[in-house]
């Protein structure tokens, strides 16, 4: 299928003044080289004839906007429409039209399965070769986090069935201040190292036990793993016994058998470590949007988690570069 030439800029582009608020994503733009980005989308489209489609890579770039923005689909294309930083980041000439939000829909479609996951370990090599994401002696914190579905309220449809998305589930967890909190959503699992970026993530419904996602998250490469005491359990002390990887899951408590002082010792040592990845989900949650889900089914939803992961980890390498400049500005 042939691509829309966005490429070729107009007279109007030429008369835009530069301001600051124009250039506030280029140090992300520059940070990845987005050829190989481009290679990867390029067969998204199947179809030999239709009419001219959006640049792969132009709507991807699009999508990354959308997370971390967090815009629903009509939202950010009224954002493109009138925003120059967008149009900026996307390569879009102010006299050119834009997708609409039926388009964008589809096109995140089309990247539900393994698409996205190339595209996120694409760019983590990218800044591992940057030296922003250290892969030698890495360690991996897991853990994970609900996210309440769109329609979560068991409600009757004009059909009279249950209008609740048939995909999440159930589930109670006790809350700071002792209660009981029912959520009926899904979950949402990362592996993180220790600067933060997002190495591997899965998303199942609610029901399922944090625990059961810790063995496929590992790389099984990592110097230690890092986790609260609801993953802890013979079976992945086993695990990690056996590729030599340090045990650093918290210690629990069972009925009758309190911890000891030596394994409260042992869990405040480990745990100012664990919650790098709670700061992680803090930020997806209060920035990108990820606490409530905008569509239904799991797919649907994994893969547009999978995109703030990407966008999330983008911003973390410019924010790590960012500092790096910054010291060796300060020793100059």
């Amino acid at each position: 299928m042939a691509w829309k030439n966005i490429k070729q800029r107009s007279l109007g582009d030429g008369l835009i003044v530069e301001h600051k608020a124009l250039t506030e994503l280029d140090d992300v733009h520059a940070l990845i080289n987005w050829l190989p980005l481009d290679a990867q989308l390029n067969g998204i489209h199947s179809k030999a004839r239709g009419e001219k489609a959006w640049p792969p890579l132009m709507m991807f770039k699009a999508l990354l906007l959308q997370s971390w923005y967090a815009l629903s689909d009509p939202q950010l294309e009224k954002q493109l429409a009138r925003d120059l930083l967008f149009r900026r980041f996307v390569g879009l000439d102010i006299s050119e039209n834009v997708p609409d939000h039926s388009t964008l829909w589809r096109f995140r479609q089309k990247l539900i399965g393994v698409l996205w996951e190339a595209l996120l370990k694409e760019i983590n090599d990218q800044l591992s070769s940057r030296q922003l994401y250290i892969k030698a002696g890495e360690i991996s914190i897991v853990d994970a986090s609900v996210i309440q579905a769109k329609q979560n309220r068991p409600n009757k449809g004009v059909d009279g069935k249950n209008t609740q998305d048939s995909e999440a589930a159930y589930n109670v967890k006790a809350s700071s201040d002792g209660k009981q909190k029912t959520t009926y959503g899904y979950k949402a699992h990362i592996a993180v190292e220790e600067d933060g970026f997002i190495k591997a993530s899965a998303f199942t419904a609610c029901n399922v036990h944090d625990s059961q996602c810790l063995a496929p998250l590992l790389s099984g490469t990592e110097s230690a793993v890092y986790a609260d005491s609801a993953y802890k359990s013979a079976k992945h002390d086993a695990l990690l016994a056996e590729t030599g990887t340090k045990n650093c899951i918290l210690e629990r408590a069972y009925r009758n058998t309190p911890l000891t002082d030596q394994q409260k010792k042992r869990n405040r040592q480990h745990s100012g470590i664990r919650s790098i990845v709670e700061r992680v989900f803090g930020v997806l949650k209060l920035h990108y949007g990820m606490g409530q889900a905008r569509y239904l089914g799991l797919a649907r939803h994994y893969t547009r988690f999978g995109l703030m992961c990407i966008a999330y980890n983008l911003k973390r390498g410019v924010a790590i570069q960012r500092d790096l400049l910054n010291d060796r500005e300060s020793c100059a």
